[in-house]
């Protein structure tokens, strides 16, 4: 594990592990996550690949370094986090979205890397936001679990969108085609709910503009998203604490 050896000791080193991360992320983020790797990075760097060997034992440790300076770009300063817990976590939701947007290949390349301290300062970061939440611990984790949930679902969503209209269908007769039989399917009468959201859209009588299409859209869809998420469990918590309060039925409350 690279975070269990300290890093070379010279007085002047020509690399340090920021550097390694900040070259081999560059890579990652204008040739795809598949063109990182050990030469690669050390031609980024002008060193031979040997060099690199110094600082970087294997590939594993590489992906564990973008791992941590990834998740170093996920912090919120501490100047910038909001008073209340709830909105703290917004904040922290919204920056690693933000994070995992910018770095499209990151949300499914690096979810087995090795934990740095940036990890552990996250998780610190979460727990300071939540700590006047009157939350249990159990409660903690359950928001952290449903937050990452969603948070890395709806950025595989806006990835993927953006690699569908980054490559739009351009070919007339195969857009003429894929109409054809979305007609079709809705003329067999199998599919009543979304004919009628279609034809609603069509005539104006549904005062909806469809799914958001463009950044805005999606960024004010995501925040409503997960304001009523918050409240989902922000209610279901209260509503557990009222629970474990209550006393057993025809056993009086202590005290």
């Amino acid at each position: 594990m690279i975070w269990a050896r300290p890093e070379p000791g010279t007085r002047k080193p020509r690399f340090s592990r920021q550097k390694i991360a900040e070259a081999a992320l560059r890579i990652a983020d204008e040739e795809g996550f598949e063109a990182v790797s050990m030469r690669r990075v050390a031609a980024e760097l002008g060193a031979a690949p040997m060099t690199l060997y110094n600082y970087v034992r294997t590939k594993n440790d590489l992906l564990a370094l973008m791992h941590d300076a990834i998740l170093g770009e996920v912090l919120v300063p501490e100047e910038q986090l909001p008073g209340t817990w709830r909105e703290a976590v917004t904040a922290i939701a919204c920056r690693v979205r933000a994070v995992l947007v910018r770095h499209p290949w990151a949300v499914s390349a690096l979810q087995e890397a090795q934990p740095g301290p940036n990890a552990m300062r996250r998780f610190e970061q979460f727990l300071a936001a939540t700590s006047d939440s009157g939350l249990s611990t159990g409660q903690k984790f359950d928001l952290l679990s449903v937050l990452n949930a969603y948070v890395f679902g709806n950025a595989l969503i806006t990835v993927e969108s953006r690699k569908r209209a980054d490559y739009p269908i351009d070919d007339p007769a195969l857009v003429e085609q894929v109409s054809a039989f979305a007609r079709a399917q809705m003329e067999t009468g199998e599919f009543p709910h979304t004919a009628k959201l279609m034809a609603g859209f069509a005539d104006g009588t549904d005062d909806s503009t469809g799914p958001p299409m463009d950044e805005v859209g999606v960024d004010q869809q995501f925040q409503r998203g997960l304001a009523a998420m918050l409240d989902g469990l922000t209610e279901q918590f209260a509503a557990d604490r009222a629970g474990r309060a209550k006393p057993a039925e025809g056993r009086p409350a202590a005290g």
